[in-house]
């Protein structure tokens, strides 16, 4: 039996970092464009990313590297934008890296390796005479494989978004590629448990308070 003790704290804050370092700064960039034009557009993004982080840090509440790493990265973003007066840039970057976590996924599960094993080790509990199982590895190249498949479509959404303008840039980041993430993320999820449970193994979730998921 596999207990999922750490999964739902984890989806909790990978969703809250999805809406503090994706969502807000591409809707803060996206109105900000279009009335104040680039510059206020990416000076705001750089600047909730800091509100975020101090806000966080004066109230006391845990910094995440998570959270630390993800502002960073929209902040650099934001940077190169504000530097070269592109939203352009700004919408590109996060495409490029998309695609580059393709070939990390895809190519993980290619050589036999998959990248989603050690990932799913950082907050679950998996014995080593489970995770020797030939069908359970299997299992985790399929996933990596899915993963890698959607970071992909999550590039070509967003590049060819970005071919018909910058608008249409903007809601490709702030709306489809979100929804395209939460989705993959299900899939995935149900995918891997559908397959376990086909090998026998249980898979249950454990009982977390709100205070832990925090």
């Amino acid at each position: 039996m596999i207990e999922l003790s750490a999964l739902w704290p984890t989806v909790l804050q990978a969703g809250r970092l999805l809406v503090e370092t994706v969502i807000v700064p591409t809707v803060l960039l996206a109105v900000l464009l279009h009335t104040s034009g680039i510059v206020a557009g990416a000076s705001a993004a750089i600047g909730w990313c800091v509100l975020t982080v101090v806000l966080r840090w004066c109230f006391g509440r845990r910094l995440p590297a998570s959270l630390l790493l993800g502002t960073a990265v929209v902040a650099e973003r934001a940077a190169v934008a504000l530097a070269t007066s592109s939203a352009f840039l700004y919408l590109l970057q996060p495409a490029l890296g998309s695609g580059l976590m393709s070939l990390l996924f895809i190519g993980s599960a290619a050589i036999g390796r998959p990248v989603t094993l050690r990932l799913a080790r950082d907050v679950i509990a998996l014995p080593d005479h489970i995770v020797d199982r030939h069908e359970v590895r299997r299992m985790f190249t399929q996933v990596a494989l899915l993963w890698g498949l959607s970071r992909l479509i999550d590039a070509g959404l967003s590049i060819g978004s970005l071919q018909l303008g910058v608008n249409a840039g903007m809601l490709s980041r702030g709306l489809l590629s979100p929804t395209l993430t939460v989705i993959a993320i299900g899939v995935c999820a149900m995918w891997g448990i559908r397959s376990l449970r086909r090998c026998g193994i249980t898979v249950c979730m454990a009982r977390t308070s709100v205070d832990e998921a925090r």
